[in-house]
């Protein structure tokens, strides 16, 4: 057994989620603390949570890898994040500030595209799979032969800017009718109107209540759902979309729909029908760790290891 730990971290809008993993995968600590605003609160936190992540592992064990997942646009190869905008970051050398502070090898990844990674390696598949993520925005990261696969500009996977209604409402992007105007949490919250802490919960309430605006954004939800889905597997082939990100808590209520939208949508073509779209989402369970999993992985990934080898995946 290896003495080397690496150290994944998932860099969310509120809170950073740090795990420790040894070379078995096996979880040696965590870490959860509020996330800062601002370049410099965004690396104060992200040392906060190595500290405390160092803090928790047992006598003779030694970092080798630090992995961070961050939304914005990431230059991987750099280490650098653009317009992370939820973060207050325009741009931000995360990798060679923490490799400065620590001495520890770092890497940055889109969080997304970590998640994507986490969560081939948490279901040990050979096969080309995506994560498709449902949260305040919508988007995808694409695991090929244990390889996050970026495309040629970094962009594979960003689904949720696919139009699918052009006078659709308008998106964040400046397009209408994106998937993301359909199912991003922030879009639905928008065209519901009122308020509340949890609108997405509360839209599924009202509409079980027979709520007319409710059930239309309902079945927008799962209309959008079920689009990204499809882009997916026809524009990558990948055999498993799993479905994660902040709606995943509400997954008993929206999974149905999603399958049973694109059920409908095959009816008519036995093209879609062959393709068994509705058998091939999984919906990941609320709070799992797969993006601070995946960006442990980053080191390994990178390298060429495949990240479905048994003593990769985490587990314990």
């Amino acid at each position: 057994m290896s003495a080397a730990v690496r150290i994944g971290l998932d860099v969310g809008g509120t809170k950073i989620a740090g795990i420790a993993l040894d070379a078995d995968g096996v979880a040696l600590g965590s870490v959860r603390i509020p996330t800062g605003w601002g370049g410099s609160a965004v690396i104060d936190g992200i040392l906060h949570a190595v500290s405390a992540l160092r803090a928790q592992l047992p006598t003779g064990r030694s970092v080798s890898s630090i992995g961070v997942g961050i939304p914005g646009l990431v230059d991987a190869e750099q280490g650098r994040v653009l317009h992370a905008v939820n973060l207050g970051v325009e741009e931000l050398d995360v990798a060679t500030r923490v490799h400065e502070a620590t001495g520890i090898p770092s890497q940055v990844e889109n969080d997304v595209k970590a998640a994507a990674l986490g969560a081939a390696a948490l279901r040990g598949d050979t096969r080309p799979m995506a994560y498709l993520n449902l949260g305040t925005g919508v988007a995808a990261g694409i695991v090929i032969d244990g390889r996050i696969w970026r495309g040629a500009r970094g962009t594979a996977g960003e689904v949720g800017h696919l139009v699918v209604d052009p006078h659709g409402r308008v998106c964040g992007c400046g397009q209408r009718g994106c998937i993301e105007t359909l199912c991003g949490g922030g879009a639905l919250a928008r065209a519901w109107g009122r308020g509340g802490d949890l609108p997405v919960k509360d839209i599924l309430d009202a509409a079980d209540a027979g709520d007319a605006t409710a059930s239309a954004l309902r079945l927008d939800l799962q209309r959008g759902a079920a689009a990204a889905v499809r882009a997916l597997v026809l524009t990558a082939d990948v055999e498993t979309v799993v479905i994660g990100g902040g709606l995943s808590a509400l997954a008993d209520r929206i999974g149905p729909g999603i399958r049973a939208t694109l059920q409908e949508e095959a009816a008519a073509s036995p093209f879609l029908r062959s393709l068994r779209l509705d058998e091939r989402i999984e919906m990941l369970p609320a709070d799992s760790p797969v993006a601070a999993i995946g960006a442990a992985l980053l080191g390994s990934a990178s390298a060429g290891t495949d990240v479905r080898d048994k003593e990769t995946v985490p587990h314990g």
